[in-house]
């Protein structure tokens, strides 16, 4: 074979080569869009569904009314009352600890220091738990055991602050992370300490995404049920929590009653505290988007 006729094969097997590449590359993203089609077009038929069932129960007496043995008198107004009681407080327990976690282990911990790797270790792991793992924990050491809270608001409230606490510290981390480093030269090199370059620089600069994390960590909290299932949280409440060491329900825990039971109302009493749930969740969310782009800072 002649040099031209080699150079030519040579060539055209080279042009071949990329043209293949990106007919797989092409296909796997056909794929890959399928696959987001399937699960976008079931999500929407679930969420449709759950629409059109609770419709007729969606007014003012669902969250007026407290539950009831008879479907056409029951509300969830002690699950919803139960549901703020229990956020707020998880809330209060989760930030100052989890921000105070995050600034420590971004911004003051030695880096070479064995237990500061196993701490930041054990919170990435911890993330990634089941949610079911805290309620048996929960129950085991807040419920009963050591510190024997029994089955009340506070108990909920701690559990499900030691569910989201590592999303909190991660995404807080991240926040901090994201402060160019030049903010805290120029506050060291005017003299500034570390603590004063942390809480006044770092800090306030951090303070959009960390929100953002937290409004989010807050959001599953609300919607999660199985640990406060696992804990023994009440199905049937007819009175609203009075403080942190009353009986309580959620919304989760109230919806799984009414899906229980045999009566087909019910049914439709459990889709119209789904779409209550889902409006409160996605308030949530909303609001975390809201605070990030009005508050982000563009370095």
């Amino acid at each position: 074979m002649s040099a031209e006729a080699t150079v030519s094969a040579e060539v055209e097997r080279l042009g071949r080569a990329p043209r293949a590449k990106r007919a797989k590359e092409q296909a796997f993203r056909s794929v890959l869009l399928l696959c987001l089609a399937v699960a976008v077009f079931a999500l929407g038929a679930l969420l449709l569904s759950v629409v059109v069932d609770g419709w007729g129960r969606l007014d003012d007496g669902l969250w007026r009314r407290f539950p009831s043995p008879r479907p056409l008198l029951a509300g969830a107004r002690s699950a919803v009352f139960g549901t703020l009681w229990v956020v707020t407080l998880t809330g209060l327990l989760t930030v100052p600890i989890g921000v105070a976690a995050a600034v420590y282990l971004e911004e003051l911990a030695p880096r070479n220091r064995w237990y500061n790797r196993l701490i930041e270790v054990n919170i990435q792991n911890l993330a990634a738990v089941p949610s079911i793992v805290y309620g048996i924990l929960g129950l085991a050491f807040v419920v009963r055991g050591p510190l024997s809270l029994g089955r009340v608001v506070l108990a909920a409230a701690v559990i499900l602050a030691l569910l989201v606490l590592p999303t909190v510290i991660i995404a807080s981390r991240e926040a901090l992370r994201a402060v160019p480093p030049s903010i805290r030269d120029g506050a060291l090199a005017l003299g500034a300490t570390p603590l004063q370059t942390v809480g006044r620089q770092v800090l306030p600069a951090a303070t959009p995404g960390i929100a953002t994390g937290v409004i989010l960590a807050l959001s599953r909290a609300m919607g999660e049920a199985a640990p406060l299932l696992m804990v023994g949280a009440l199905t049937f409440v007819t009175f609203n929590p009075t403080g942190l060491d009353s009986a309580f329900t959620v919304l989760p825990v109230q919806i799984f009653n009414w899906v229980s039971r045999p009566q087909e109302e019910f049914h439709v009493l459990a889709a119209a505290a789904i779409v209550m749930l889902l409006v409160l969740l996605l308030t949530m969310n909303g609001l975390a988007i809201w605070v990030r782009n009005r508050f982000r800072s563009r370095w």
